[in-house]
């Protein structure tokens, strides 16, 4: 295993060094970032963040000089109109092996990763990789996390665009945005997420201002349809059932997501305590309760119950104590 890190490190020096003489800023940057995301993983994290803040610095230092669409820190990114912030950028580190899904949700996304590692191989068949990817289900059962898996896996930046921004009231803003979204995906390869994406994929006939909302929805369809980089385009919504029929057939693949089953329930519930002793008598009572939360429910709570453990100098977690909290969440679903 050590030999394996040495051998990685050895491997990536050598890629900068190539990158810096055929002066390639952004693939040099690029391997910055997987060393930046392996510090991470090995426990030294504020060394990574170092690297990923001088990442964004030399970024920005290229991107004022070069007079493109500027990213401005590791929170947010904006277009070339001064007041226009569309997204917020992140380079994720957490990966496969920090997840928990179900096996049908694993096996889909691991298919989509592999043609995109394997990117230059397909093509040379005249096919083309997944690279549009819709994510549909309940609040908190792993859309968002997903597409982050997604950026650390294939070592891009995330790009969550702000619908908040996008959606004006102002007559084809809307639509101009979005046109400059496009381009800008075109010049800087990452991963972008639509979230909350029925906010423009809406059925046509159930808004109010039906001509405003078919000419959004209209630019986004041509624009997908024109989109040939090597970007990431990912929708994710709650709310599947309003999104129009017309936006199906433009993704490569539609998942769906649900509530964690009771393995995955369990499997969570044990990976989120590597570093205190819960204490279970009855396991089979302790994921009925905790049925019907979704991933980030159980998550948060039982990060609630650690904190408790943490104040009170304490590393056993008794199974009553994650009951009760999980009890507490359930209750705000009332």
């Amino acid at each position: 295993m050590l030999r394996e890190m040495k051998m990685a490190s050895a491997n990536q020096i050598k890629m900068l060094v190539k990158h810096f003489m055929k002066k390639d800023d952004a693939r040099f940057l690029s391997v910055v970032l997987q060393i930046a995301a392996h510090e991470a993983k090995i426990g030294h994290t504020k060394f990574a963040d170092e690297l990923r803040f001088l990442v964004e610095k030399a970024k920005h230092s290229m991107n004022s000089e070069s007079g493109t669409p500027k990213v401005l820190s590791a929170s947010s990114a904006q277009m070339t109109q001064p007041s226009s912030d569309l997204f917020s950028v992140t380079h994720p580190t957490i990966n496969f092996n920090n997840i928990v899904l179900s096996d049908d949700i694993k096996l889909k996304l691991n298919r989509f990763l592999d043609e995109n590692r394997n990117s230059k191989k397909i093509r040379q068949f005249g096919l083309v990789p997944k690279r549009h990817l819709m994510l549909y289900g309940p609040p908190g059962t792993g859309k968002t996390m997903s597409a982050s898996v997604i950026a650390c896996e294939l070592h891009l930046p995330l790009f969550i665009v702000r619908m908040d921004s996008l959606m004006t009231k102002f007559m084809g803003e809307t639509s101009a945005k979005l046109r400059s979204i496009f381009e800008y995906i075109s010049q800087h390869r990452g991963v972008y997420l639509f979230d909350e994406f029925d906010t423009i994929g809406s059925k046509r006939s159930i808004s109010n201002d039906v001509g405003e909302v078919r000419r959004v929805l209209n630019t986004f369809l041509q624009l997908l349809d024109e989109h040939h980089s090597d970007s990431l385009i990912i929708a994710a919504t709650n709310h599947k059932e309003i999104l129009d029929s017309a936006l199906y057939r433009r993704f490569d693949d539609v998942i769906e997501y649900k509530n964690p089953s009771d393995n995955d329930v369990y499997e969570l519930i044990d990976s989120k305590f590597l570093s205190f002793d819960l204490r279970i008598t009855d396991k089979e009572n302790l994921v009925n309760v905790a049925k019907g939360l979704s991933y980030a429910e159980i998550s948060k709570s039982c990060d609630d119950a650690m904190k408790i453990a943490i104040i009170n100098d304490n590393n056993n977690i008794e199974q009553e104590l994650l009951e009760s909290i999980f009890n507490e969440r359930k209750s705000y679903h009332k």
